[in-house]
């Protein structure tokens, strides 16, 4: 009798133990706890630098941050993150990947991009017919949108000269400052601070704005997407991240001295000098509702007709845009 009792009760711990491990595993899709939050090192991630900060708040989040928006498409897919800050078109890619299974929320950041050059008479877009101009990445977000400018403009005979990364343009600018790079930031602070006799002569984001006649469409570097399953299980969470990080985007871009120390901190840019310039340049927002939809859905709208694989080959839906 003692022996089998003994057994029993080992069965039923086992039991107890099985049913932990299946609770355990099913508690995230109905919990509360710290919302997981990836983000892509550079402007796209400052907004977030004081939410990530706040002793009060920083507990709500558990922070993932990677230099490369393949590996938050990753986390996104296999459900370990919650919401991610990714480039405006990837987050139409990852939409038609995941058939609709994930929401724009916001938009993070405008454009980034800047003409540098030593040349201060070129100083619209009229002025570079004739030009070369160094970039980077054929077929991404910046090449289609200097096409794009460049055919609104109705400028021609420019040369587009392709480099792997941004510390090549820089180079090219460094060795001759009478070159034209587009550069993105922080890198175009970073040049113009290395050699005085560069400078940013040209903001694509409102060179944009002008072309664009007041139809809203914006040029968009950075978006916020959640998984439509978190939105519809943790609505009050999702708003509440949307809350505080307006409120942190705000506070970087109400104090880029103590903005930069912690953009330092972070990892994003080596050198505060470097942060604290860049910072006010970097276009960091928070658009939400019908302003974010006019503002994406124009941008790619513009990407589609340049290339349509370059926002997954076809435009989002409306259920796309959170609003």
């Amino acid at each position: 009798m003692k022996e089998r009792f003994k057994k029993k009760k080992w069965i039923l711990l086992g039991i107890l133990a099985l049913l932990a491990g299946v609770l355990a595993g099913c508690a995230r899709e109905g919990s509360q706890g710290p919302v997981r939050v990836g983000a892509l090192k550079g402007p796209t991630s400052m907004g977030l630098v004081f939410l990530m900060n706040d002793e009060e708040r920083k507990e709500n989040y558990e922070f993932t941050m990677v230099t490369a928006a393949d590996e938050l498409m990753t986390q996104m897919v296999k459900g370990e993150l919650d919401i991610a800050l990714i480039p405006a078109n990837t987050a139409a890619i990852l939409y038609q990947k995941t058939e609709g299974k994930i929401a724009a929320a916001d938009i993070n950041t405008l454009g980034v991009l800047y003409m540098v050059t030593g040349d201060a008479g070129i100083d619209r877009m009229e002025k570079l017919a004739g030009k070369t101009v160094y970039l980077t990445g054929k077929g991404t977000t910046p090449d289609y949108a200097l096409q794009y400018l460049l055919d609104a403009y109705e400028v021609t005979g420019v040369t587009l000269e392709y480099k792997s990364e941004a510390a090549e343009v820089a180079a090219v600018l460094q060795s001759d400052p009478s070159a034209v790079g587009l550069l993105p930031q922080p890198f175009a602070t970073a040049a113009c601070l290395q050699n005085e006799n560069l400078q940013m002569t040209m903001d694509l984001t409102k060179i944009w704005d002008q072309a664009q006649q007041g139809n809203g469409s914006r040029l968009v570097t950075g978006v916020t997407v959640v998984s439509r399953s978190f939105l519809k299980e943790h609505p009050d969470q999702v708003r509440a991240f949307l809350e505080d990080h307006k409120a942190s985007a705000d506070q970087i871009n109400g104090d880029p001295d103590g903005g930069a120390a912690l953009v330092v901190a972070a990892g994003i840019v080596e050198k505060e000098p470097i942060a604290r310039q860049a910072i006010p340049r970097c276009n960091i927002t928070c658009i939400t509702g019908e302003e974010m939809k006019t503002a994406l859905e124009g941008y790619l709208e513009t990407l589609y007709e340049l290339n349509p694989e370059s926002v997954g080959g076809s435009l989002p839906q409306e259920d796309f845009y959170f609003v």
